[in-house]
């Protein structure tokens, strides 16, 4: 087998302790790669009955084996003498209570990295011993309430979603955690013992939720908040209809019907770009004109500066403009189908997709042709539609494509085949002096929105230095690049260059020279152009590692590759939005801000770590690649495969779901709500709860739960079922996690301070008191990671970056009154 065709985790072993989702996805994710992983379920088998397992255990050998014996503790000790990585998801102290303590193994095999992914942090003394099930953690962790202003408005709070969000996000966070210690490995012979817990995991996804602007200007609030805001001032209902609240959306920022009946998104609020060409490709955009529709040039003046109060690609739109602009879009969107305006809007260069369904993304054409949907010739269910690869090397991404089942063997078995590998050759441990996975590595940021930029912000807490290049002339409004930006250019230097002029093709040539690798966010036939494509690139530095995020893209080239397209495109076409929504006919954005964009973000991450690893053993360099589309599949995981026999697609879904049976939903209690998450085999522990010890007879359960309850406090009812080793949680919301613990900022990461973690900036350079979420889900023993500094002016550091690069004073002071470089967008940090 050449080089080429190697998969770039080869040699490497794992052993999977993981159960339900996160610690089996990250070993799955480890044996796509190439990494051989020896999966270990107890005795009975999986403690998680659902067909999800054959995707979660693809690629891998599975072995039951009794951890409470004499003999099965052993065996585990000598496949664990064998293996580079052991990933591990139970409570606290389980394995240690087992006999496995990941500190005392590595203290003889330093070079070992184990993972464990708890629903708590070690360090959470309220919550640590809880019962943590994927419901249980969403409830504490605010992912329930104010589930964004759709459900808001209409008066639906807590709001139930399926989508296992805290294992989603933990999956990425710990796997790209993983092989970025796993690279680092190599030049220190030091692994790593390293904790994620869920609850902190899923809080760094919401960080674009949870941040918090003192003084937030006006401009950038959408109708909907201030309809929220206004309502909530005047003591008004929040009662809104589905249909109602269609009123209050942006034009270019919603769900439209066909001529065939279906639902078509539309999302080109932001970019100087799109929202005219959807006008011009619908014939409405010289009918907006004529109707006084205004053209802001500078979208980054003070709203009492520019010439009007809207433009086209300025979010949000003011509501007389909406209305009018949306009254006309309805119109002319009954003219074709969906199918008809996916093609309009991919070819024309403008986002938009077709709403689908979860089961129609699974056998759609794109999916299938593209890699993102394989087939497995699964040993029990036979030929299964199931996820495709998360993240890629393109070279050498084929073998990914055609996953083997997974396979039970013998404790001998696996053993032979861990053996089978020769040792790694490392070299000797450097144990005094701890650094980041990252140190010395250079990073040139080419991206925008969230996904791309998220993604390098996130290798600057391992030690990446990160120069984020953006153009002189912004192409995004205010609100697409400075709001989203406090969160996603933390830790970066800021420099203005425009690619068009010769001097600023020069400066940005002289950046690639001396860096070792470069994240862009677009599809293929943007960057050729723009010789940004890989070859330009390799050109100007050979070996440069180049890290390549899209919306639609997979392994292969698929009809719809180079579409233009956010994270609320992939929540349309992958099923995501029917899903919440409740149908076809009523489809939502799942409401998180940035629900797959940044778990994306941590697949560009886990990219750049398998090339830096697979260009040191081999010299060789592969393009990194990741797409949003690729993410939505993880974020339904649960649910996404098909087979034939498979049941219906009848998971929870809509508005009125309030959780997935009657012993595991949502329930009033006296003072609000709390999510109990049991079942039948809990049954009998409802017996040491005088007041719940009914259920276990009666024939109607969700009516006698339903009437104790509402009689019991929240609070104590959760300590009282917990006690009773029962999974239950009240659930709480963002603004009083980020109230409870938030600290002023001291530079560190917050680690210490247990499952949440804010930090509250009241000299942001913003200008602004900030409050925002720590960057402390991974936690690393023995390597360190560094706090990021709070995110600068854009164009902030454009002279000191070109002055290290070797300009003169007087050679910037050129390149600034020619336009080839810039230092501000604006007059004020965030305009207002």
């Amino acid at each position: 087998m050449g080089n080429a065709k190697k998969l770039p985790l080869q040699g490497v072993n794992v052993i999977d302790f993981g159960q339900y989702i996160a610690g089996p996805a990250v070993a799955m994710i480890l044996a796509d790669l190439g990494a051989t992983v020896i999966h270990i379920d107890p005795p009975a088998g999986p403690l998680w009955d659902s067909p999800a397992n054959a995707t979660l255990n693809r690629n891998k050998l599975c072995l039951r084996l009794d951890l409470k014996s004499i003999d099965g503790l052993r065996q585990v000790r000598e496949l664990i003498a064998q293996a580079d990585i052991v990933i591990e998801n139970f409570r606290p102290g389980v394995m240690i209570d087992l006999g496995l303590n990941f500190t005392e193994i590595r203290r003889t095999r330093p070079e070992l990295i184990t993972l464990s992914i708890p629903g708590f942090a070690n360090n959470d003394q309220l919550r640590r011993e809880w019962r943590a099930t994927e419901s249980v953690i969403a409830s504490a962790s605010g992912v329930f309430t104010d589930m964004g202003q759709n459900r808001v408005l209409m008066g639906i709070n807590p709001s139930f979603s399926p989508l296992p969000l805290a294992s989603a996000y933990g999956t990425m966070l710990a796997v790209s955690s993983v092989v970025l210690a796993l690279q680092a490995r190599e030049k220190s012979g030091v692994g790593d013992e390293i904790e994620v817990p869920l609850a902190a995991a899923v809080m760094e996804g919401l960080s674009y939720n949870s941040i918090k602007i003192d003084g937030y200007p006006l401009r950038y609030k959408t109708l909907r908040e201030k309809e929220s805001e206004r309502r909530k001032a005047q003591n008004l209902p929040m009662n809104l209809s589905y249909e109602q609240l269609q009123d209050y959306l942006d034009p270019f920022y919603r769900t439209y019907e066909c001529a065939d009946g279906r639902k078509f998104y539309a999302v080109c609020p932001s970019h100087r770009k799109h929202a005219k060409r959807c006008l011009q490709a619908m014939g409405l955009y010289e009918e907006m004109l004529a109707a006084g529709l205004p053209k802001v040039s500078d979208p980054y003046l003070s709203m009492d500066q520019r010439e009007g109060d809207a433009s086209l690609g300025v979010y949000p739109l003011p509501a007389d403009w909406a209305a009018r602009i949306s009254v006309r879009m309805k119109e002319v969107f009954l003219t074709k189908t969906a199918t008809e305006w996916e093609v309009i809007f991919g070819e024309g260069r403008f986002p938009g997709a077709a709403h689908r369904s979860t089961q129609e993304w699974l056998h759609d054409e794109h999916a299938n042709t593209a890699g993102l949907v394989v087939e497995v010739n699964d040993h029990e269910y036979g030929v299964m539609k199931q996820p495709g690869p998360l993240a890629w090397l393109e070279g050498c991404a084929e073998t990914m494509l055609k996953p083997l089942s997974r396979r039970d063997v013998s404790f001998d078995e696996a053993l032979a085949t861990l053996q089978e590998r020769p040792a790694p050759i490392l070299p000797a441990p450097q144990l005094d002096s701890p650094g980041g996975w990252l140190d010395g590595v250079k990073v040139l940021d080419l991206t925008n929105v969230i996904a791309g930029p998220h993604s390098t912000s996130f290798l600057g807490r391992f030690g990446a230095e990160v120069i984020k290049l953006d153009p002189v002339v912004p192409n995004y409004d205010p609100w697409n690049t400075v709001v989203f930006g406090l969160s996603s250019a933390r830790g970066k230097e800021s420099i203005l260059v425009d690619l068009d002029q010769a001097d600023g093709r020069e400066v940005f040539n002289r950046l690639v020279r001396e860096v070792d690798v470069i994240v862009m966010n677009a599809p293929d036939r943007q960057l050729a152009p723009l010789g940004l494509d890989e070859a330009s690139l390799q050109a100007v530095n050979p070996g440069v590692i180049f890290c390549q995020l899209d919306c639609f893209g997979g392994p292969r080239r698929g009809p719809r590759t180079d579409y233009l397209g956010y994270d609320d495109l992939i929540q349309a076409t992958t099923g995501i939005m029917l899903r919440f929504g409740g149908g076809m006919d009523t489809p939502e954005e799942h409401a998180h801000v940035g629900t797959i964009d940044v778990m994306c973000g941590f697949a560009a991450a886990l990219g750049v770590a398998t090339a830096l690893y697979r260009k040191h053993h081999t010299g060789e360099v592969y393009r990194a690649r990741t797409s949003l589309a690729a993410l939505g599949n993880l974020v339904q995981i649960p649910f996404c495969y098909d087979f034939v026999g498979r049941g219906p697609f009848d998971e929870p879904s809509g508005r009125e779901a309030f959780g997935y049976s009657d012993l595991s939903r949502f329930y009033r209690t006296a003072d609000g709500w709390i999510y109990l998450d049991a079942d039948e085999s809990d049954l009998p522990k409802f017996a040491a709860i005088v007041e719940l010890a009914g259920v276990i007879a009666t024939p109607d359960r969700a009516a006698f739960l339903s009437q104790a309850f509402s009689r019991m406090g929240g609070i104590r009812l959760q300590d009282r079922l917990q006690a009773a080793n029962i999974a239950a949680a009240v659930p709480d919301n963002i603004d009083n996690l980020r109230q409870r613990h938030s600290r002023p900022t001291d530079g560190l990461l917050g680690t210490s301070v247990g499952s949440y973690a804010f930090s509250v900036y009241s000299d942001h350079p913003s200008g602004h008191r900030i409050t925002q979420l720590d960057p402390y889900a991974i936690r690393p023993r023995a390597h360190l990671i560094r706090a990021l500094a709070p995110a600068e002016k854009f164009g902030a550091s454009t002279r000191k970056v070109l002055a290290r690069y070797g300009y003169s004073a007087e050679q910037i002071h050129s390149l600034l009154e020619s336009g080839a470089i810039g230092e501000s967008w604006s007059e004020t940090y965030l305009p207002n």
